[in-house]
C-alpha cells in the first residue's frame, strides 16, 4: 500500500502523462521512476516530456515501453543498425538486449551518435523498436574487466530488478522526522592517511561515505580498517554507500558489507565501478599470494557490484527519503567524485571532497569548487604541510632522470598506482619520446596498469579536453608501440634483461606486487633508479626506502637473502592526485558558497594541524566571506559531529 508522499507524486505525474502513449504501470526502481507505456510510436512526438516531469517533481524520471511493446530483438536489432549514423561505427555483434529492463547495449566507436543532439537519436530508437538504448564504447583496448561486469549484470538482471524495485520503495517513503539533527562520525581516515570512511546521520537516514583499508598497516588489523562495528551502523538500517573514488583506501572494505548481509545500493561513477573490481581483484590476490588475510572473497566484491547503481557527474539523485546526492569531478584519478549531500528540504548541505586534485593534469580537468548550496566542508589534508614542485617542474625532472639513467644504458623502474599515476606517467613518456626528450626505448607496462588503461580509454568523457579529444580522433596516447604490456601479475626476470628500458609497475608505495619483485632484481645495480611519484605513506616499505633504507630482504631456497639497494632512489612529489598545501587553500578561498565548518580529514595530524592553522586564518578574514561564527574542526576516529541546520 502506498504512502501519502508516493500517492501525492503519482498524482502530479499522472496529471502530465499524454493520454496517447497509453500508460501501462509506474515503478520506483531506485532512485529512477519508471514510466512504462503501451504506444511506442507516440514516444517520438514527446521529446522533453521525461525532461520537463522530472523538473516539476524533483526526481529521475525514466520512459520505457511495455514489454509487449517491443519489437523483437532481431528486428530491433535491423532497425537500429538503419537508424544510427554509419559514422558510429557500430559493432553489429555489439548489441545486446536485456530482456528483463528493455534495455538495448549498442557498442559503438561514436556512442555519441546513439544519442544524437538533445537525445534525438536515442528518443527515435525507444520510439522505433520499444529497446531503451544504452551506448557503450567499442575502445581499441578492451577491458576483461567491463565484459564480465557487463555479463553478471546481464545474467543478474532479474535479480537487478527485483533489487531496485525494493530499493524504490525504501527511497521514496514518507520522512517521519522533520527536525534538524544531522551528525557526521569519523569511522577512519581522520588524524591519518587510509581506511577512510564516514557515517552520516539523521533521523530519518543512514549514509556511509567510503570505505577503505590502510594499505600500509600490514597485519595490524587495529589499524588496518575502520570502526564499523559501532551501533549507529546497522546494516540493515543503512540507507546507502556512496563511494568517492576506487583507490583502496576508500574502497578497500566495501565487499564485508555484503558478505555481512547489506544489500543495499552502492552509488559510483561507472569508471569506479568498473576500477573497484580491478583494484579489489587484485588485492584478493596478491593477499593469496604472500599468505596474509582479508575478511571477504571475490564472491562478495561480485554481490557489491551487483548493487552499484552509477551516476553520472551533475545528477542529482535521491538515495535516501531526505537525503539527495550530487557527485561532481575531484580531478584526483578516473571518475573520482567530490560528493555533495542535500539533506531535507533545504535543512543542511555537505561537501564532501574524498581526495581531490584543485588544479589540471594532462589526465584530468580540476576539481570542481562550485555548488548550489553548502554549510559543511569536510576535505582532504594529505599535503596540508606540504608545497608541491608544480606538474612542469615535476615532468622535467622525470624527463631527466630517465635521459641519465638511459644513458648509462640502465633501467628505470617506477612504482605507481595502477589507477591515475599510471596514465599520467605513461602520457609524460609520450610526450618526451614524440618531442624527441628522451630516446625511444621499450616501456614495459604491468598488466594491472594496462587494464586500467582500457577502462580510461572507455570513457574518454571523463578525461581533459585534450586527451578526450586525441582518443574521440583516434589518436589514441595510450596505445604507442613502444608500449609493451607484461602479462601475469608478478616479475619476469627477462625483462630485467632489456637495457636500458623503463618498467612501470604496481604497487606505488611498495607494499607488493610486481614493483617489490623488479626492485629486487634491479636494486644492486648503481645503473638503474627506483623514481618514486606518489606519495609514501608511514610504514609502507616505499617509505623506508624514500627516507634511506639501502638493505632488502628476501628469501631464497628457505634462507634469507640481504640485497643491497645500490641504485640511484628519486622522490618526485608534482604528480601526485592530491592537492598540496597552496591548492588546498585556494580551494578555501575559492568555494561556493562559503561553509559555515570545515572539517579537515585524510591526512597525517601534523599536515592537519597546519593546514587548521592556515585555514583558520583564511576564514577570520573579513574580506574572505566567511562568517564571524565558521568553525573548523580536526576530530580523530570515533568523534561524532552534530551539525546545526540552517533556519
Amino acid at each position: 500500500m502506498l504512502d501519502r508522499g508516493r500517492t501525492e507524486l503519482l498524482k502530479r505525474i499522472l496529471q502530465e502523462i499524454p493520454p496517447d502513449l497509453v500508460l501501462t504501470n509506474i515503478e520506483f526502481e531506485g532512485p529512477e521512476i519508471v514510466l512504462y507505456v503501451r504506444n511506442r510510436k507516440a514516444i517520438a512526438k514527446y521529446l522533453d516530456l521525461v525532461k520537463n516531469i522530472a523538473k516539476k517533481v524533483r526526481k529521475r524520471v525514466v520512459l520505457r515501453a511495455d514489454p509487449d511493446a517491443r519489437l523483437p530483438p532481431e528486428e530491433a536489432k535491423e532497425k537500429i543498425l538503419e537508424i544510427v549514423p554509419k559514422d558510429a561505427g557500430v559493432d553489429p555483434n555489439g548489441i545486446v538486449f536485456d530482456h528483463t529492463r528493455g534495455e538495448v547495449w549498442i557498442k559503438a566507436e561514436k556512442p555519441g551518435l546513439i544519442v544524437g543532439r538533445g537525445s534525438y537519436i536515442r528518443h527515435y530508437i525507444l520510439a522505433e523498436t520499444g529497446w531503451r538504448p544504452e551506448p557503450q564504447r567499442a575502445s581499441p583496448l578492451e577491458s576483461k574487466v567491463l565484459k564480465v561486469i557487463m555479463s553478471n549484470l546481464l545474467k543478474e538482471s532479474d535479480y537487478r530488478l527485483r533489487f531496485l524495485r525494493k530499493l524504490g520503495e525504501r527511497i521514496h517513503r514518507d520522512v517521519v522526522f522533520k527536525n534538524n539533527y544531522v551528525r557526521i562520525t569519523a569511522l577512519g581516515g581522520f588524524m591519518e592517511v587510509g581506511r577512510s570512511a564516514i557515517l552520516v546521520e539523521t533521523r530519518e537516514s543512514r549514509v556511509l561515505l567510503d570505505l577503505g583499508i590502510n594499505v600500509g598497516a600490514g597485519t595490524d588489523y587495529n589499524r588496518a580498517y575502520p570502526f564499523i562495528d559501532i551501533d549507529q551502523l546497522n546494516l540493515s538500517e543503512l540507507d546507502a554507500v556512496i563511494v568517492t573514488h576506487a583507490h583502496l583506501d576508500h574502497i578497500g572494505l566495501v565487499p564485508l558489507l555484503y558478505k555481512y548481509g547489506y544489500r543495499g545500493p552502492l552509488y559510483v561513477t561507472k569508471p569506479t565501478r568498473e576500477l573497484m573490481v580491478i583494484m579489489i581483484k587484485d588485492l584478493i590476490e596478491v593477499t593469496q599470494r604472500e599468505g596474509k588475510y582479508l575478511p571477504y572473497s571475490e564472491k562478495d566484491l561480485m554481490t557489491a557490484i551487483l548493487h552499484t547503481i552509477p551516476l553520472e557527474y551533475g545528477d542529482v539523485t535521491d538515495v535516501a527519503p531526505d537525503i539527495k546526492v550530487t557527485m561532481y569531478n575531484a580531478g584526483h584519478i578516473l571518475g573520482s567524485a567530490i560528493v555533495h549531500l542535500h539533506i531535507g528540504m533545504g535543512l543542511h548541505n555537505i561537501v564532501y571532497t574524498g581526495d581531490f586534485k584543485y588544479a589540471p593534469t594532462r589526465l584530468l580537468n580540476r576539481a570542481e569548487d562550485k555548488f548550489p548550496r553548502v554549510e559543511t566542508l569536510i576535505m582532504e589534508s594529505t599535503y596540508g604541510a606540504t608545497r608541491q614542485q608544480s606538474r612542469r617542474e615535476a615532468e622535467a625532472e622525470l624527463i631527466k632522470i630517465v635521459k641519465k639513467t638511459i644513458e648509462r644504458k640502465g633501467i628505470v623502474l617506477i612504482p605507481v598506482f595502477a589507477v591515475g599515476r599510471g596514465q599520467e606517467i605513461m602520457l609524460v613518456l609520450n610526450d618526451a619520446i614524440n618531442n624527441g626528450l628522451i630516446p625511444k626505448v621499450d616501456v614495459f607496462i604491468e598488466g594491472l596498469v594496462n587494464e586500467v588503461t582500457a577502462i580510461h580509454t572507455q570513457y574518454p568523457e571523463y578525461l581533459n579536453r585534450n586527451i578526450k579529444e586525441m582518443i574521440y580522433r583516434g589518436e589514441n596516447p595510450f596505445t604507442a608501440d613502444y608500449f609493451h604490456i607484461i602479462e601475469g601479475g608478478t616479475a619476469r626476470p627477462d625483462i630485467v634483461e632489456t637495457r636500458p628500458s623503463i618498467i612501470i609497475a604496481t604497487s606505488g608505495m611498495l607494499t607488493g606486487g610486481p614493483a617489490v619483485e623488479y626492485l629486487k632484481l634491479i636494486a644492486s645495480d648503481p645503473r638503474n633508479s627506483l623514481v618514486f611519484v606518489g606519495y609514501q605513506a608511514e610504514g609502507t616499505l616505499g617509505r623506508r626506502i624514500k627516507d634511506g633504507m639501502r638493505e632488502l630482504q628476501t628469501v631464497v631456497d628457505n634462507k634469507v637473502e640481504i640485497i643491497r639497494i645500490n641504485l640511484e632512489v628519486y622522490s618526485i612529489d608534482g604528480f601526485s592526485g592530491h592537492s598540496d598545501q597552496s591548492e588546498l587553500l585556494r580551494y578555501v578561498r575559492n568555494i561556493s558558497p562559503k561553509p559555515r565548518n570545515i572539517i579537515l580529514n585524510h591526512g597525517e595530524p601534523s599536515a592537519i594541524m597546519t593546514l587548521a592553522r592556515l585555514v583558520s586564518k583564511i576564514i577570520r578574514n573579513p574580506n574572505s566571506g566567511y562568517g564571524a561564527n565558521t568553525m573548523v574542526y580536526t576530530p580523530h576516529i570515533l568523534d561524532s559531529i552534530h551539525l546545526t541546520a540552517r533556519r
